[in-house]
């Protein structure tokens, strides 16, 4: 646990100090791999589903075990936090979210503002000038290019992580449909949403204690009573941008050092960056505390 916490941290800094490293974020050899496979048994009834997704996403995942397992005792746990870093780096993203932000808050102009919006959400449609579109852009990003990957992380290691983020760029990631039969990306999808989901509901957690406990809570319960009337929430995240709207709206609401546009889309976009962080800030924490107790126990 100390391994990854340290791995954590150093994949942060070198992400928020040398940006242009993220230019090694390249998944080219999956779509390769997606179409080595396909070419070989697309022909096949049983690759098409979840046996196929299995195999394009499932095998790098298990190599990536097995690497991890083999370099866990090695030169002093040196091998294991270098590959660890390097892991949980490439699958970090694979853009940089502050910086994405930062791109619309300071566009220019209109043109270069959409296509910097263009880069913010995590599908493929750009979100408007809106407040609440751009929180939930935020969020809903936060939670695909860090937090998705930093909790399978924790729990596998660097193969969770890896797994994580095959199973959403095979899944939901334009030039990977190409190469892949419907029913694999849409088993990779599937998947994809459930090993976000736990993710999704402790981002809320720490939502909360990040910020206004009681909006929250309130946001929260709101939207399952409003989807069991719907007829259920399935694995839809929605929760967590109705809590990151209510927070946002709830730090504007009591803060004492906001311009007059507080309430302008920009504004609400940067102060759910600000909390983005905050939660951020809140996992370290807790999994300091694991450690700490680790070692004292």
């Amino acid at each position: 646990m100390a391994i990854k916490l340290l791995a954590m941290v150093i994949a942060l800094a070198v992400a928020h100090t040398l940006p242009d490293l993220a230019r090694l974020r390249q998944f080219h050899w999956l779509a390769g791999w997606a179409g080595a496979l396909t070419g070989l048994f697309g022909g096949q009834a049983w690759f098409a589903g979840g046996l196929g997704a299995a195999l394009v996403v499932g095998l790098p995942a298990l190599a990536m075990f097995g690497l991890q397992q083999a370099l866990a005792d090695a030169v002093f746990g040196l091998a294991s936090l270098a590959l660890a870093v390097a892991t949980l780096f490439y699958c970090w993203g694979p853009r940089d979210l502050d910086l994405d932000v930062d791109a619309v808050a300071h566009a220019p102009d209109a043109e270069r503002r959409r296509a910097a919006l263009s880069l913010l959400g995590p599908g493929d449609a750009a979100p408007r000038i809106d407040g609440t579109l751009l929180v939930d852009a935020v969020f809903q990003s936060a939670l695909t290019r860090w937090f998705g990957v930093l909790l399978w992380f924790v729990v596998l290691g660097p193969a969770g992580a890896l797994l994580y983020r095959m199973a959403d760029l095979v899944g939901r990631r334009p030039g990977f449909a190409e190469t892949t039969p419907p029913a694999i990306t849409a088993a990779s999808a599937q998947l994809a949403r459930l090993l976000e989901w736990p993710a999704a509901h402790l981002v809320t957690l720490a939502l909360a204690i990040a910020a206004d406990f009681d909006a929250v809570a309130a946001a929260w319960r709101d939207w399952h009573a409003a989807r069991r009337e719907s007829g259920g929430a399935g694995l839809d995240p929605g929760f967590l941008r109705a809590a990151a709207r209510a927070s946002v709206d709830a730090d504007i609401d009591v803060g004492e050092d906001y311009v007059d546009d507080a309430r302008g889309p920009i504004a609400e976009m940067q102060e759910a960056m600000a909390l983005a962080w905050r939660v951020l800030v809140v996992w370290g924490v807790v999994l300091a505390l694991f450690v700490l107790a680790g070692r004292i126990g």
